[in-house]
């Protein structure tokens, strides 16, 4: 019998901050998290990594991240919400913000 997708929730999404000599995954990638309830109960999160399969990782590899509806959209396994027409924004029309620096 084959899953069918049903799940409404938000696709989200996690940058990896360290891959502690896991050689599938990249620094300062972001990678889509997949559900994993078993996962998450041991403090892991699963993600489709280099190799193009989904593996549980240690969740503190990873900081999750939130981007704005246009963005997402053309992240892997974004979603648009039915109805939207509506073209991505030109970096034009993007709200300009401060840029920050972090000192070494």
């Amino acid at each position: 019998m084959k899953a069918m997708l049903t799940d409404k929730r938000p696709v989200e999404y996690a940058m990896c901050a360290a891959n502690g000599g896991f050689e599938d995954l990249e620094v300062w990638k972001v990678y889509r998290i997949l559900p994993d309830p078993k996962g998450s109960e041991v403090g892991c999160i699963r993600v489709i990594d280099e190799s193009g399969e989904d593996y549980p990782y240690p969740a503190d590899r990873f900081v999750t991240v939130d981007f704005p509806q246009h963005v997402r959209a053309r992240l892997p396994g974004g979603r648009t919400p039915i109805g939207t027409s509506k073209a991505a924004p030109t970096t034009s029309k993007l709200r300009r913000t401060k840029r920050h620096t972090v000192g070494v």
